[in-house]
């Protein structure tokens, strides 16, 4: 652990008398050593490699007395709220060692929405037909809400949904995009804490999904041409957001035939008996020149849906059932699925708690989406609930665990350092643009993924790599190259200094701290990394922020972001475990 923190920082400039400000940027020319260096560091010894801090450190879990539930150390709190919220402040940390995981889940659950992406784009003036054709007013919507919103909960799990059912604003060639893609994420959100066949409803009939994946337009068959019905959203809703390609066990490990073999969830032909299903669906009332029409579901046409026979996973639709009908009980039948609870539910877990959740975890959240204990099939709100109050979220680590962790993916780094210390725009604008490139900035912005399989595979494994060799998985390692770790040290330097564009801090809290090295790095620690910081990091930083002065105003400061930018690049900080 400690040579692995050693490495990785040594990648990182040391902390000159000036702070922050004046490290020279990572060069595109040191790449390659700055990637062996974090990338072999947190592959081999950090992430997913069970970085348990003692049982009486700062993230130890503290003993319960006799008949009492355990009361919650702030690194514990910490940690769930990194978890369930993006981050931490020392407000919230404080609200949930007072009343407990599962009763700070129940206020964020009642707590009303805040406004909407649509509302704010015409409250914006982004209705403006100057607007037409472009994106613009979208990145900033997307950013609001994940940084400023105080529903952080719904907003944590919306962007966990959206990595899911994937739509991607490069991949709507219409007008009025920014509406399109607003929408889709006031659906997700409203959806957030529901049922997921509601959920599954509303998807398939946004506009957003019907552009994206072609279910917009889709016809029946015609025999003179030799047209068939398109199978792009068919073959998706099954593979991506519903039940996966291979039959699974409640716990979600694959099932098997008498050979040994994976079983098949489904075939060609299913594909295309469900996609005569998703036939005579186009955008209501589309107009150019307005955009009311990217806020409603989409409109049924009788005339170009297919009337015969409809045949998939073991169902059959009769000829001449309506399209509204046919279409209502295809979703129900895929929302029945026993492969839902556990396909749905592991990548829940995934995107929130850890990326190799072991089969006894993925089972008892699945039960949760099975039945929420009053006989409701698929409550979201009860997945949640199961996915963040399991005692495998729960619990420290053991020191030797293995499989533990999951490495915070970049958009998720950004927005808990502007969430944890304050950040918001200081004109209402959340210009922070687009942050795809990975060279400069994070590698990943929101409903920017390239594809509709997101930014990374849930079962992906970095080839030739430690990991991969113990068959754990790293989704998010999927975005990590030479490129993005140098990026994210340098774009990670600018906005803990600057700010981006309007978002800035003044870290009012961290300041009356900056003559106190060690409290201000254990402040800092405790924020971003739930205490997990290993003893030999946690020496290197202290001791780099102690190095620097700190008699003036602008040298507090500097203490202040060298600290914070450390730790934001510390492996032990990257690997969330």
């Amino acid at each position: 652990m400690a040579d692995a923190a050693d490495k990785a920082l040594q990648a990182v400039p040391a902390a000159p008398p000036g702070g922050p400000a004046d490290f020279g940027p990572v060069r595109a020319s040191d790449a390659a050593a700055v990637h062996a260096s974090v990338l072999g560091a947190v592959a081999g010894a950090v992430v997913l490699a069970g970085c348990a801090t003692s049982p009486t450190g700062l993230g130890g879990l503290a003993a319960p007395q006799s008949g009492q539930a355990a009361a919650l150390t702030p690194a514990q709190a910490s940690r769930f709220l990194a978890q369930a919220a993006f981050g931490a402040t020392p407000e919230s940390i404080a609200r949930v060692q007072a009343i407990g995981p599962a009763a700070w889940i129940d206020e964020q659950m009642a707590l009303p929405r805040s406004q909407g992406h649509v509302d704010w784009l015409h409250e914006n003036d982004y209705a403006h037909e100057r607007f037409r054709n472009t994106v613009q007013g979208t990145e900033n919507t997307l950013w609001r809400k994940l940084i400023g919103s105080p529903d952080a909960l719904r907003q944590r799990v919306t962007w966990a949904l959206s990595e899911i059912f994937v739509i991607s604003i490069p991949g709507l060639p219409v007008a009025w995009r920014p509406f399109v893609a607003a929408h889709y994420m006031d659906l997700l959100e409203a959806h957030a804490f529901g049922r997921y066949r509601e959920l599954l409803g509303a998807v398939t009939l946004s506009p957003a999904m019907g552009v994206y994946l072609n279910m917009r337009g889709n016809r029946k068959a015609d025999p003179a041409t030799g047209r068939l019905p398109d199978e792009n959203y068919a073959r998706e809703v099954l593979q991506l957001f519903s039940i996966g390609l291979l039959e699974l066990r409640p716990d979600g490990r694959l099932r098997t035939d008498w050979r040994g073999r994976p079983i098949e969830t489904y075939n060609q032909e299913t594909v295309a008996g469900l996609a005569r299903v998703f036939t005579g669906w186009n955008l209501d009332r589309f107009d150019r020149n307005r955009q009311d029409w990217a806020c409603r579901p989409m409109a049924f046409n009788r005339a170009q849906h297919e009337p015969g026979e409809k045949r998939f996973l073991g169902h059959t639709i009769a000829a001449g059932t309506p399209g509204p009908q046919a279409l209502e009980e295809a979703l129900d039948v895929i929302a029945a699925h026993p492969n839902v609870g556990p396909f749905i539910g592991r990548q829940l877990i995934q995107r929130l708690v850890t990326s190799n959740p072991s089969p006894a975890y993925v089972r008892r959240v699945a039960q949760a989406f099975a039945d929420n204990g009053q006989g409701v099939r698929g409550d979201l709100a009860a997945v949640v609930r199961a996915v963040l109050l399991d005692e495998e979220a729960r619990r420290d680590p053991a020191a030797d665990e293995r499989h533990a962790g999951r490495l915070r993916e970049p958009i998720e780094r950004f927005v808990q350092w502007a969430r944890s210390f304050g950040a918001t725009s200081n004109n209402g604008k959340w210009a922070i643009g687009l942050t795809t490139d990975a060279a400069t900035r994070l590698g990943q912005s929101p409903l920017r993924a390239p594809s509709v399989f997101n930014f990374f595979r849930p079962g992906y494994l970095p080839p030739n790599s430690e990991l991969a060799s113990r068959g754990l998985q790293a989704p998010e390692f999927q975005l990590v190259h030479e490129s993005s770790v140098v990026a994210w040290v340098n774009f990670a330097q600018q906005f803990v200094g600057a700010g981006v564009a309007d978002v800035k801090t003044d870290y009012a809290r961290e300041l009356p701290l900056a003559g106190d090295a060690q409290a201000l790095v254990a402040h800092v620690e405790l924020l971003l990394a739930a205490g997990a910081l290993s003893g030999a990091a946690r020496q290197l930083i202290t001791q780099a922020v102690q190095s620097m002065p700190a008699q003036t105003p602008a040298q507090q400061r500097a203490r202040v972001q060298a600290a914070v930018h450390l730790v934001l690049c510390s492996p032990d900080y990257l690997v969330a475990v």
